[in-house]
């Protein structure tokens, strides 16, 4: 969440941050002030209530060792009734600042200077196109991944309608193992530098806070009302928590880790657009890389290793794909920049996103209480967080099919895949 204190001192700045996000993020500016103000006064009207209770309480306690009866008397009913006084502000305080945390809870981030300014996806800049030549995708490239994994027998959506309904679908034989080999490629890829996780995929309520999920996003996410937990949209939500309220040492930062997990996303009102294969699902599997970091210099550098692994892991698996650098008016609500990989899938000649690669500023960890205690420094300051994905799978998959298509109707395995897929080199009809 925002810092309260910058409200106090610079809210010409977070207005005009938040104006740059376009809807109505700048107009609630004014009742948080308001609030934040309304607060501090009984916080204070409070606290003079409490001291003259304090000081009475020591009056009375002086009166009665002096023996004037009457006078401590007349103290205990004045202290009995600032008492009810006392209660009364706190209640309101503890009201006024539920409402003042709820409100800064659906605040989005301030974006970065360095986000380009739009009001939509339609203004993001493409930063750079790498391996995307229209013209050289042959009749054979340009079948849609859910007619070759029907006709290879790896893709059965069919079946995954029957068990769970719409927006599900079902990997079979080489799908599944094709599947396999892309995560754990991508865990092995990222294992120099970033510790593995296998996190728990359902959380609680206060761990989808953390990162900005709740309490905006909850029409989209799948909710276990009986037991108060939430299947993760992501493994950034429980990553992001890992070390949450803890006070972290600065020498120890960056924290990188990364995880494999299934996600599950209502994506609700997408039915009917773009749902027909693996171009959106209610359950997918994801490879996310993570880092705490000690500021935004530190962050941004993290920021730019993920893009690269990311990058080079789609040159590794021949597929064109361009940089996105989205503008404000797309950002998601707790990102202060964000950089898309979107893959080029020829079969249904669209541009699919693959990896969202973002730096939050001290937005989520302000909300998830991670701080570190600086080298040489006094005090403590709010951690950074940067996390994107190694790489969403089945957009990646439905671009790999395409692409890799030959004329006899089997996928090419490249290279870097064989060893996963023992030594193949083509997926072929079961």
């Amino acid at each position: 969440m925002l810092d309260i204190r910058r409200l106090r001192t610079d809210p010409d700045a977070v207005r005009a941050g938040l104006s740059r996000r376009g809807g109505d993020a700048a107009d609630k500016l004014d009742e948080l002030v308001a609030l934040d103000v309304r607060q501090r006064e009984l916080g204070t009207r409070r606290d003079d209530v409490r001291a003259r209770i304090k000081a009475l309480s020591k009056d009375v306690g002086r009166l009665r060792k002096e023996g004037d009866t009457a006078a401590a008397q007349e103290g205990m009913a004045e202290s009995r009734a600032l008492g009810d006084e006392e209660r009364a502000l706190d209640a309101e305080v503890e009201a006024v600042g539920a409402e003042l945390h709820d409100l800064l809870l659906r605040t989005p981030n301030l974006p970065s200077p360095d986000a380009p300014d739009g009001a939509g996806e339609r203004d993001n800049v493409v930063l750079r196109t790498e391996g995307y030549d229209p013209g050289a995708y042959a009749e054979h490239q340009r079948v849609p991944h859910w007619d070759i994994g029907t006709d290879l027998g790896i893709l059965d959506g069919e079946r995954a309608v029957k068990i769970s309904g719409s927006m599900f679908t079902m990997y079979r034989g080489g799908g599944a193992r094709l599947l396999r080999a892309l995560v754990q490629l991508s865990l092995d890829r990222n294992a120099d530098a970033y510790e593995e996780v296998r996190p728990p995929t359902l959380v609680r309520t206060e761990t989808m806070v953390a990162t900005g999920h709740l309490p905006k996003f909850s029409e989209d996410a799948y909710q276990i009302e009986r037991d108060d937990l939430w299947a993760i949209p992501t493994a950034e939500v429980p990553l992001t928590s890992l070390h949450r309220d803890e006070v972290l040492d600065e020498a120890d930062l960056p924290r990188r880790y990364t995880a494999y997990s299934s996600c599950f996303r209502r994506e609700a009102g997408s039915a009917g657009r773009d749902t027909r294969g693996l171009l959106r699902s209610h359950e997918f599997d994801k490879v996310e890389l993570f880092a705490l970091a000690s500021g935004a210099e530190q962050a941004v550098a993290c920021q730019e290793d993920v893009l690269a692994r990311s990058e080079s892991l789609l040159q590794d698996l021949g597929l064109a794909y361009r940089v996105l650098d989205l503008c404000t008016g797309d950002l998601g609500a707790s990102a202060a920049r964000t950089w898309d990989i979107e893959a080029y899938a020829p079969g249904c000649d669209l541009w699919l996103e693959v990896s969202s690669v973002s730096w939050f500023g001290d937005y989520q960890a302000r909300r998830a209480g991670i701080r570190y205690r600086p080298t040489g420094g006094k005090g403590t300051e709010v951690c950074h967080t940067v996390n994107g994905s190694a790489m969403g799978w089945p957009r990646t998959v439905a671009a790999y099919l395409e692409t890799h298509r030959r004329p006899d109707g089997s996928v090419a395995v490249v290279d870097c895949l064989r060893p996963y897929l023992g030594g193949a080199e083509a997926i072929t009809r079961r």
